[in-house]
């Protein structure tokens, strides 16, 4: 989409946009009377530079050399009549805040334009367009599979970028506008996010096959204090399981920390303790060495939350974002979880 209007003066597609569509008027109002000489395609380029440390690094994420790159930058400066970057080769690459502010809206310009053109696709019967959707770590392998696959081959002209990380990494992505939306736990969310519930989940122990307590039905949380526990060492899951003990007036006995949810099985599946995950689709009872490994609910039923679809409250999901959230919920509730 951006392509096709690198050469096109911004100030006639501002022109444009106001004319199409009245609902963009806000976002570009007060650019007008700046936007006289420079191209979309350096508009694109700067929105790109808050990712990157270096100007070398940009200009390789930009498939253009690090000389046309900065040749454009100085260009747009001259342009816009101020500074809005410093680059220096032994420092690398610093915005100034009014380079942060500019940033900032040139995203939203160029959402704005991605989201104008996929609105008149999805009019023409077909949506069409980017969407960044981001998903949590510990979710990632389980959910996200099936959630590809379902929208590919639902609408083929949406080109989805994945984003994986904790809540810590996120969340911020959501306030910013770098994600449409995320899938992870309502835990720890704040006010300022929007939320539609995917599907239920609770807090599950994970143990070797032939740990005597995999033979109940369910596992009470105190019988697993004197054993060594996994944990898992992401945001927000280290202080759901710290809370579920202290809800109890337990202390596990904690035997190592781990960053990631295969790492935890696959030393549960070697017999080195257990750990407390949250129940899943798709999960299967192997560890990542093909070892046995066992599900059990806890006695009573602990950490019971929702898996959520998370957008930012002041922003409008589009058709695209729309399209893959009520599909998540679809595919995902009809798979049920472990």
């Amino acid at each position: 989409m951006v392509a096709a209007f690198c050469e096109v003066n911004v100030i006639s597609v501002t022109a444009k946009l106001l004319r199409v569509n009245c609902r963009y008027s806000q976002i570009f109002y007060d650019w007008i009377e700046v936007m006289a000489s420079f191209t979309f395609r350096q508009l694109e380029l700067f929105a790109s530079l808050p990712d990157h440390a270096t100007l070398g690094s940009a200009a390789k994420d930009l498939l253009i050399s690090e000389s046309a790159l900065s040749h454009a930058l100085t260009e747009l400066e001259r342009a816009v009549g101020e500074q809005l970057c410093i680059r220096r080769k032994a420092k690398g690459l610093h915005l100034t805040p009014s380079g942060r502010e500019f940033a900032l809206r040139a995203r939203e310009i160029l959402k704005a334009v991605d989201s104008l053109t996929a609105d008149l696709g999805h009019r023409a019967g077909e949506l069409s367009g980017p969407l960044a959707l981001g998903c949590y770590t510990g979710l990632a392998s389980n959910v996200l599979p099936a959630v590809l696959q379902g929208m590919g081959e639902k609408h083929p002209r949406v080109t989805i970028d994945i984003s994986v990380g904790d809540h810590s990494e996120l969340l911020p992505a959501l306030d910013d506008g770098r994600l449409d939306f995320a899938i992870l736990y309502d835990l720890g969310l704040h006010a300022e996010l929007h939320t539609t519930v995917i599907y239920e989940t609770e807090v599950m122990a994970i143990l070797a096959e032939d740990d005597p307590l995999a033979q109940a039905e369910d596992v009470d949380l105190a019988d697993l204090v004197p054993k060594p526990l996994i944990m898992l060492d992401t945001a927000p899951s280290t202080a759901n399981t710290q809370l579920m003990f202290a809800q109890r007036g337990l202390a596990p006995t904690i035997k190592a920390s781990v960053p990631h949810i295969d790492l935890a099985r696959a030393l549960v599946g070697r017999g080195l303790g257990y750990c407390l995950l949250m129940s899943r689709p798709n999960q299967i009872g192997l560890s990542s060495e093909g070892r046995q490994i066992v599900s059990r609910p806890l006695r009573p039923r602990s950490g019971r939350t929702s898996v959520v679809a998370a957008w930012a409250r002041d922003a409008t999901l589009t058709d695209r974002a729309k399209a893959a959230v009520e599909y998540s919920i679809e595919v995902l509730e009809a798979l049920g979880t472990t």
